[in-house]
């Protein structure tokens, strides 16, 4: 693991850090490939079940958790790096999981980085934060995701205006219109995203993984489909060894010891 992108297990949880503060963690080659690594380890470890996406904003005035792509590397030529086969922009924003991302926001997101937040699972953000994609300013579009990802989160009209204007939206509007699930004091994003992971964790990890794929599946597929993927889901854990542990620890009245199979 690079020291651009940082990976820390904590009991079940993933702590993965965007650490480029001196370039207001800007997208370049390194951070795609070490974001992709950080995924890939994260999906591999079976202790883990759950991944929280923070950035390193030390040194900065006005914090900023992504500033979306780094646009020296674009002028330099060195664009496509940003890219992974796998998760293409970022190795994240269409990267293929099964586990959940929280990601915890305390500064700005904006472009790419915004782009980041839309493709995670959960966002958990402070009130000094703001949501924004800025391509228009630059004779640009959204193009990991931000065009069709914010209408679905904000609804139409609010995404429209961001995204025609470039102006970004402030933590409390995000929190009202449904973007940011949690909202909390500066510097406290990360700890109640631990909060969050947490309570997430006290489930049954197979149940939360299939819940969550038929949660993101109801975005573009239609009801016959979801209802296909329900009925898997519910076969999935029907058969596993969980189901017979949840049940006798409500029986017994005991905290369930969850394995993941």
């Amino acid at each position: 693991m690079s020291d651009i992108v940082t990976y820390e297990a904590r009991d079940r949880v993933a702590l993965i850090t965007l650490n480029r503060p001196d370039a207001r963690n800007a997208v370049n080659g390194d951070v795609a490939e070490g974001m992709e690594a950080a995924i890939d380890q994260m999906e591999a470890d079976d202790n883990v079940w759950i991944g929280i996406l923070q950035a390193n904003t030390e040194g900065q005035s006005r914090p900023v958790f992504c500033a979306g792509a780094d646009l020296k590397a674009m002028n330099t030529g060195d664009a496509a790096r940003m890219n992974t086969a796998r998760g293409n922009f970022a190795g994240f924003v269409y990267r293929e999981r099964k586990k959940p991302v929280i990601v915890a926001v305390d500064g700005l997101a904006t472009a790419g980085g915004c782009e980041i937040v839309l493709a995670a699972d959960l966002v958990v953000a402070t009130t000094r934060s703001s949501f924004g994609l800025a391509e228009v300013k630059r004779n640009l579009v959204a193009g990991a995701g931000g065009l069709f990802r914010l209408p679905r989160a904000i609804g139409k009209s609010a995404a429209m205006e961001a995204i025609l204007t470039g102006e970004p939206i402030p933590a409390e509007r995000a929190y009202e219109l449904g973007l940011v699930s949690r909202l909390v004091e500066p510097g406290e994003a990360t700890a109640e995203a631990m909060r969050l992971a947490d309570q997430i964790t006290a489930n049954a990890p197979l149940a939360v993984w299939e819940s969550r794929k038929v949660v993101q599946a109801s975005d573009y597929e239609d009801d016959d489909t979801l209802k296909k993927m329900t009925n898997s889901a519910m076969s999935s854990v029907m058969s596993s060894e969980d189901l017979k542990e949840g049940l006798t620890a409500f029986i017994e009245k005991r905290t369930p010891n969850w394995s993941g199979r």
